[in-house]
């Protein structure tokens, strides 16, 4: 898709979610490498990516997307996240040790009741001038 830049990698995030709002501003403070774009899965282009890339737009899984590599969805994405963020966060990769299907049921438990733990907003954040260039539309 034309309009990732060259060399970045999308993730896609529910943009109304407290939790995954939060969780984005993290990794974009620990992208020290300026991996990462990001762009809500509410958006228009979020579900154009979706759509392009086969993936019901009802998700509750957070994306990774490589264009031209691959994607990555539910705790893989995580994992393939934290790899190449600073910090401790690539020490995470320990849970791969856990089986897929069991951490994806996890995962999807969490996803499931974010909103009841963490809240939801009415709609996705508007982001600073600083970090405005990380996000997609």
């Amino acid at each position: 898709m034309e309009k990732i830049p060259d060399g970045k990698q999308l993730i896609l995030f529910d943009g109304v979610c407290n939790f995954c709002d939060n969780t984005v501003q993290k990794i974009i403070k620990a992208d020290k490498k300026n991996v990462f774009v990001f762009a809500s899965l509410q958006s228009n282009f979020g579900k154009e990516i979706l759509n392009y890339i086969g993936i019901h737009p009802k998700t509750d899984s957070i994306i990774l997307y490589e264009p031209g590599v691959a994607y990555f969805t539910e705790s893989n994405a995580a994992i393939e996240i934290a790899k190449q963020l600073n910090g401790f966060y690539p020490l995470l990769q320990i849970v791969q040790i856990v089986p897929l299907a069991i951490r994806n049921k996890i995962y999807q438990y969490f996803a499931k009741n974010r909103y009841k733990w963490f809240g939801k907003k009415q709609n996705c954040s508007i982001p600073d001038s600083f970090t405005k260039e990380k996000f997609l539309q």
